[in-house]
């Protein structure tokens, strides 16, 4: 007994001096990834067309993004993947779907409630590559965010490290927020869990691109309620209430408290839909 007991003495001060060890040498691979990303983000783009600027704008840090995915996943040895081509056709589907619904109960809510009206609309040259701008942009920030990082943290730490950090990433490419005050910087943590939660729910990053790339291209491009780069068009001009809370206020749809209740309800319902789902994947390789 006495020999067991020095025994887990010398080994628990071993244990975590490993375990402190690993996450010390996973949070320096999260900075160089990160770190390496953003120097992408000062290439100068040459184009004058702005559709064309804002294009260009997009695909360079997503290439690079895909670039440096490709690179940390080779010197992980192929340890870490990022799940896209599993569940792929069902992951998108479901991502469509509920990226329609969100967008569609979010602004037929306001709408309906006279929270926000259309004011007119505007002619948009080049629609469609504004339409394509935003999804690249999607791709590149989903990368970011529930990508290599994500994949690291979870394999060498855990899945709640691997959420706290992408949201805490998620939130800081969205520093705009801050600015306009709690409730908007609630919805974009609020829409990250649950586009996390719709990421674990399906098993492909192909779910949550979809349903960002719905609520930013109708809600911001289409709709001009939700909030891109300053110099994307959108194709109708949204004014809000005076009721702030309700209107969002300068922040339009992404700074309703409908949007925080509905990223809750989302967040709760794709949590339980990735329990279940981890559950059956755990059987399966029982």
């Amino acid at each position: 007994m006495a020999t067991s007991e020095c025994l887990d003495s010398k080994t628990l001060p071993s244990h975590r001096s490993v375990t402190l060890k690993r996450y010390a040498v996973t949070f320096l691979k999260v900075a160089a990834f990160f770190v390496g990303w953003a120097l992408t983000t000062a290439i100068t783009i040459p184009a004058k067309n702005p559709a064309v600027w804002r294009f260009f704008a997009e695909l360079t840090p997503m290439l690079s993004m895909v670039l440096l995915t490709v690179v940390f996943i080779l010197i992980e040895k192929r340890k870490i993947a990022v799940p896209i081509r599993e569940h792929a056709g069902k992951g998108a589907l479901v991502g469509l779907i509920v990226g329609i619904a969100w967008i569609g109960l979010a602004a037929g809510v306001l709408l309906a409630t006279h929270q926000l009206t259309i004011a007119g609309g505007n002619m948009v040259q080049l629609l469609w590559l504004w339409m394509l701008s935003a999804f690249v942009n999607v791709v590149m920030q989903e990368l970011l965010v529930r990508g290599y990082i994500y994949q690291l943290l979870k394999t060498n730490c855990n899945l709640p490290v691997a959420v706290v950090v992408s949201t805490a990433l998620f939130t800081l490419v969205h520093g705009g927020a801050f600015e306009a005050g709690l409730l908007p910087v609630a919805n974009v943590v609020s829409m990250c869990l649950f586009t996390t939660a719709l990421y674990e729910a399906e098993g492909t990053l192909l779910a949550p691109i979809m349903a960002h790339a719905v609520w930013n291209i109708v809600g911001g491009v289409i709709l001009g309620g939700v909030s891109l780069a300053d110099d994307y068009p959108s194709l109708f001009n949204m004014t809000p209430s005076t009721n702030a809370l309700l209107s969002g206020g300068s922040c339009k749809i992404e700074g309703s408290v409908v949007v925080l209740v509905l990223n809750v309800v989302l967040t709760l319902v794709f949590a339980i839909a990735a329990r279940r789902a981890t559950t059956m994947r755990q059987a399966a390789q029982a």
